[in-house]
C-alpha cells in the first residue's frame, strides 16, 4: 500500500472519538446538560464584558434604584441597595465553579489514591482505609461543611475545605469498588507476571479504566458542590458580601418576600439552572460509558 493511503497512526482514537461524540450528542438531554455547562462557564469567563453594570460587584450602593421590578434596563431587577441583579448573577457563578473546581480538584486525587491503595493491595490497608471513609461518609456533608465553616471564619477559602472534608470519601468507595474488580482481571495478572512494578499497576494498568467513572461522577458532583456551597453562603457560613455569591443572594433576597420576589427567586434559578445542566451532562456520560452505580 502507498503511503498516501496509509492511514495515519491516530485514526482509530479519532474514530472512536467521533462515535463517542455522536452517541452522546443523540442524547437531547445530554446535549441541553452540556448547552447549559458549557453557556455558565463561557458567562462566568466572560462577566466583565457581557454583564450591564460590572461595578455593582463590589460595596456600591444606589437607593434610587431599590427594589426594582426586571425591566429592559435591569433584566433580573435590583437588590434592596441598588445592585443589578442581573450582573451579580453572572459574577456569582465565578464563585460557584471555582467552588466546584477546587473542591473536586482536591478531593478526587485523595479519593482516587485511596480507592486504588485499598482495592488493589486488601489486607489491613484495606481495613484502615475503608473503615476510615465508612466513618466518614456517616456524617452528612452539610453537617460537616457547616461544622467547619462555623470553626473557621467564613469566606471563600473556608468554604472550599469545609466542603472538601468530607468529599473525598465518595470517590474513594467508587474506585475502591472498581479496583476489586479489576485486581483479578487478566491484563493485571500479566503485568505483575511480567514483573512490573505496584506504581505502574495502579496508575498504568487499573486507572485508566476508572477514568470514565471519575468523569461521570466529576459531572454529578459539580452540581452537588454548588448545591453544598450555596446552602453555606446562605446560613451566612459561605462567601460573604459584597462578592456575589447565588446563595448569599438567596438569603439577602428571601427578607423581602413575597413584595420584591426576584430578588430571592431569580439568584435561586440560577443556582436550580447550572445545577441541572451538570447533572444532565453527568447522565449523559453515564449513558455513554455505560457506567453503573455511579450517583
Amino acid at each position: 500500500m502507498s503511503d498516501e493511503l496509509a492511514l495515519p497512526e491516530d485514526a482509530p482514537r479519532l474514530s472512536s472519538a467521533y462515535q463517542s461524540w455522536y452517541r452522546f450528542s443523540r442524547n437531547p438531554t445530554a446535549m441541553i446538560g452540556l448547552v447549559i455547562v458549557v453557556a455558565c462557564v463561557l458567562a462566568a469567563l466572560l462577566a466583565p464584558w457581557i454583564t450591564p453594570y460590572p461595578d455593582h460587584v463590589g460595596a456600591v450602593v444606589n437607593f434610587r434604584a431599590r427594589h426594582l421590578p426586571p425591566s429592559a434596563d435591569y433584566w433580573f431587577g435590583t437588590d434592596n441597595v441598588g445592585r443589578d441583579i442581573f450582573t451579580r448573577v453572572i459574577f456569582g457563578f465565578r464563585v460557584s465553579l471555582l467552588l466546584a473546581v477546587v473542591v473536586l480538584g482536591t478531593a478526587i486525587p485523595i479519593g482516587t489514591v485511596l480507592g486504588l491503595t485499598a482495592g488493589y493491595f486488601g489486607g489491613w490497608v484495606e481495613i484502615v482505609i475503608m473503615r476510615l471513609t465508612d466513618i466518614a461518609l456517616a456524617i452528612p456533608p452539610l453537617v460537616m461543611a457547616l461544622a467547619v465553616a462555623a470553626v473557621l471564619s467564613p469566606d471563600l477559602v473556608n468554604s472550599m475545605l469545609a466542603i472538601a472534608a468530607l468529599w473525598w470519601t465518595w470517590h474513594t468507595r467508587l474506585i475502591y469498588s472498581i479496583t476489586r474488580q479489576l485486581r483479578t482481571r487478566e491484563f493485571v495478572e500479566a503485568a505483575e507476571t511480567l514483573g512490573a512494578s505496584k506504581f505502574h499497576i495502579l496508575f498504568r494498568e487499573i486507572l485508566p479504566n476508572c477514568v470514565s467513572a471519575i468523569a461521570v461522577k466529576t459531572s454529578l458532583d459539580c452540581g452537588f458542590v454548588i448545591l453544598v456551597g450555596a446552602s453555606l453562603s446562605f446560613l451566612g457560613l459561605g462567601i460573604q458580601p459584597p462578592t456575589p455569591d447565588l446563595g448569599t443572594m438567596v438569603a439577602s433576597g428571601s427578607a423581602f418576600l413575597p413584595d420584591y420576589w426576584w430578588e430571592s427567586v431569580l439568584p435561586g434559578c440560577a443556582i436550580l439552572f447550572v445545577a441541572l445542566g451538570f447533572n444532565l451532562l453527568g447522565d449523559g456520560l453515564r449513558d455513554l460509558y455505560d457506567v453503573e452505580n455511579v450517583r
